[in-house]
């Protein structure tokens, strides 16, 4: 009552919600997500250390996991502050000027991370199917160009969609389903008209994962019909096996993700619980994974961590 009390009809501002009808459950609910928000941290942290410190690693195929780890990093930190903060001190306001930086930073991390997977789709289609040019074709300018051109479209997608926001009109109070700001989650709340806001953001989901996930189907249907001309099973078997990390970080990435889109979409009778659980899971579980798949499926990753380890 005393937060609703000094929220004021000048200046939009949101409630979060971390699990809907758990308020009482908040200490206890937050020593799980602590725990995955260690891994995520610590195990991204590694990764992105021993590839910056390793010589041995300095190669294209690494290069993009450590920039997969710096992306893994800024999605977990952009979540963190505000679910925590719901968690440990029931601090659920958030003005509509700091939803919209959450969700820059919220959405240009996914969509950034979503592009490094499919340029670790080409990386691996170029080491099965071209292997002889692949120093000539990925060289560290062509990954520089890469990363730079990852950004750039996530701030020229982003950035409009954002503004676009400003010109809505919200209530004095809003009360989102998740702990943190969501675009689709904000949208919902306004009261003016949303169908620019609408447009924009299905033809940026286009632009991005609407692109994304086709060349990345399309870069394994040319690698696994590579392997398939190879006549020794060992030969195919150890080929594809350079491809089983990438498969379970695309896998980790993108079904929670199509999972969390059907709830959205087709799901509105399902409880509000079940809709925060499935958008926590989704932001957590590809930041907390992807640094075990790789250790476990990566042997240069693995003797690295190993070696790190046993040193100190």
């Amino acid at each position: 009552m005393t937060t609703l009390s000094n929220l004021t009809s000048k200046s939009p501002a949101f409630l979060l919600t971390a699990l809907p009808g758990f308020q009482a459950a908040h200490g206890w609910i937050s020593i799980p997500f602590c725990g995955l928000y260690a891994v995520a941290l610590s195990g991204n942290s590694m990764i992105l250390s021993i590839v910056i410190t390793q010589h041995s690693l300095h190669e294209p195929m690494y290069y993009l996991l450590s920039i997969l780890s710096a992306t893994d990093l800024g999605l977990t930190v952009s979540t963190m502050s505000t679910t925590l903060g719901v968690l440990w001190f029931d601090a659920i306001e958030i003005t509509l000027d700091a939803c919209i930086i959450q969700m820059f930073f919220l959405h240009g991390f996914t969509a950034t991370e979503s592009g490094v997977l499919v340029a670790m789709a080409f990386d691996r289609y170029v080491a099965v199917c071209n292997p002889l040019r692949y120093t000539t074709i990925l060289t560290n300018y062509r990954i520089i160009q890469m990363g730079l051109l990852m950004i750039l479209r996530t701030v020229v997608l982003l950035l409009p969609l954002l503004l676009l926001l400003k010109l809505l009109s919200f209530y004095p109070v809003n009360v989102l389903s998740h702990s943190y700001c969501y675009h689709p989650d904000v949208i919902k709340l306004a009261h003016s008209d949303t169908q620019a806001n609408s447009i924009y953001g299905l033809v940026g989901l286009v632009l991005t994962t609407g692109i994304d996930i086709p060349c990345i189907i399309l870069s394994y249907i040319l690698i696994i019909h590579s392997v398939l001309n190879i006549a020794s099973p060992e030969e195919r078997y150890k080929v594809f096996s350079t491809c089983v990390s990438h498969i379970g970080a695309v896998a980790v990435f993108y079904i929670p993700m199509i999972i969390l889109s059907f709830v959205h979409r087709y799901g509105r009778s399902f409880p509000k619980v079940v809709h925060s659980v499935m958008a926590n899971v989704y932001l957590i579980l590809s930041p907390m994974l992807n640094p075990i798949i790789y250790s476990v499926k990566t042997k240069q990753i693995r003797k690295s961590i190993l070696s790190l380890l046993l040193t100190r």
